[in-house]
């Protein structure tokens, strides 16, 4: 018995042991856990006035962040976040909370998919997913009805994601740097489509699908291995075209007011612009022509006038009738027909302020192009 008991005893205390050293082990995972919370709950120096501001626009871009911060998904009065730069590869699904989001940035993090719930957020007007690892879109983008712009660039997607066949209003799909060879034949079912980025692909024919396109105003097809472009003149909507860094040695054939970027583009905008001045010149040349032919009359009655008011004085003086009353008419009417000469100038000098116009517009449309922002400010 003493033995049984004496071992008995050893076990017992072995067991408290083996428990004492469980409590330990639980314990320090405890810990662990209460530490990582900790430490995903800690935010950077900055942020928690950032999340307490009550300001629409929350920027928490470049803060190292490898989850986002439980505490952004209950702020309702967020439209804006950009959280650009971090280390996230996922987000919570409690962001589905946000409806009143109408922008989302998550460029430069590690996402390889799309999370579904930011395919829940019914008011997103502009989702920036560049420089991630993505390869695909999941067929719950379709939820996202609102969406207008979409930035995909500088991932790995090898075919064009026919997910955004469902987006009624996206009007400007950036998608460059990626790894497209060819575009769907059906592309020309994305009729809002205004503005569609392509450059840093693998394309080496012009997609023929675009050239059905007619509602694209941007196009541009940078850094591609295309050697030949037809004539681009049906796109009709056109104003910014940019083929640059293709093997190609002059600009394809455009409308009047699209401006180029690429091999060549320069002189061939240059000429253009010498074409249109020559256009011009003529055009005022025979205004001047036309106007010159009605010369001979104006101008014979002015000149005529010193003499036919002699005859008159004569006439006058061997009448005694009063003439001079028709006389002041004969100076009246050449008064008109010098206003009327001073109105066909004005009506020139608002030609060229018309051309003006057009050229201050073709400007405000290059800003436009490369601004890509315009909307978010005007939305502000």
């Amino acid at each position: 018995m003493g033995n049984s008991s004496g071992k008995g005893e050893g076990d017992e205390e072995e067991d408290e042991e083996e428990e004492e050293k469980d409590g330990e082990e639980v314990v320090i995972v405890r810990k662990k856990k209460k530490k990582e919370e900790e430490v995903e709950e800690e935010l950077p120096l900055g942020v928690d006035e950032l999340l307490e501001s009550g300001d629409p626009v929350l920027d928490l871009s470049y803060r190292k962040f490898k989850r986002l911060p439980a505490r952004v998904c209950a702020l309702m009065h967020v439209e804006k976040l950009y959280v650009c730069g971090n280390s996230l590869r996922a987000l919570p699904d409690s962001i589905t909370q946000l409806q009143g989001l109408r922008i989302l940035a998550l460029d430069f993090n590690k996402m390889e998919d799309v999370p579904l719930a930011i395919c829940q957020l019914a008011n997103l007007s502009r989702l920036y997913l560049g420089s991630n690892r993505l390869m695909t879109l999941p067929p719950e983008v379709k939820n996202l009805q609102s969406l207008r712009c979409l930035w995909l660039e500088s991932n790995y997607f090898q075919w064009f994601p026919k997910e955004l066949y469902e987006l009624p209003n996206l009007k400007s799909l950036q998608i460059g740097d990626n790894r497209l060879k060819t575009l769907p034949p059906d592309l020309c079912r994305m009729e809002t489509l205004r503005g569609l980025w392509l450059y840093g692909n693998r394309f080496q024919t012009f997609p023929k699908v675009l050239l059905s396109m007619e509602g694209l105003e941007i196009l541009d097809l940078d850094r591609n291995k295309i050697s030949e472009f037809p004539s681009l003149k049906r796109l009709r909507s056109l104003r910014l075209f940019s083929y640059d860094h293709n093997p190609v040695k002059e600009p394809p054939k455009v409308g009047e007011e699209v401006l180029v970027v690429g091999e060549g583009a320069a002189e061939f905008l240059e000429e253009r612009e010498t074409r249109k001045d020559r256009r011009r010149k003529e055009a005022e040349e025979e205004e001047e022509a036309a106007l010159a032919g009605e010369e001979p009359i104006i101008h014979g009655i002015l000149k005529n006038s010193s003499s036919k008011r002699a005859a008159l004085e004569e006439d006058e003086a061997e009448t005694g009738s009063p003439v001079l009353e028709y006389d002041g008419g004969e100076l009246e009417y050449d008064e008109e027909a010098f206003e009327y000469e001073t109105e066909e100038l004005i009506y020139e000098a608002e030609g060229l302020e018309y051309e003006g116009e057009e050229l201050e517009y073709d400007r405000a449309y290059v800003d436009y192009e490369y601004e890509e922002d315009m909307e978010t400010k005007a939305e502000t």
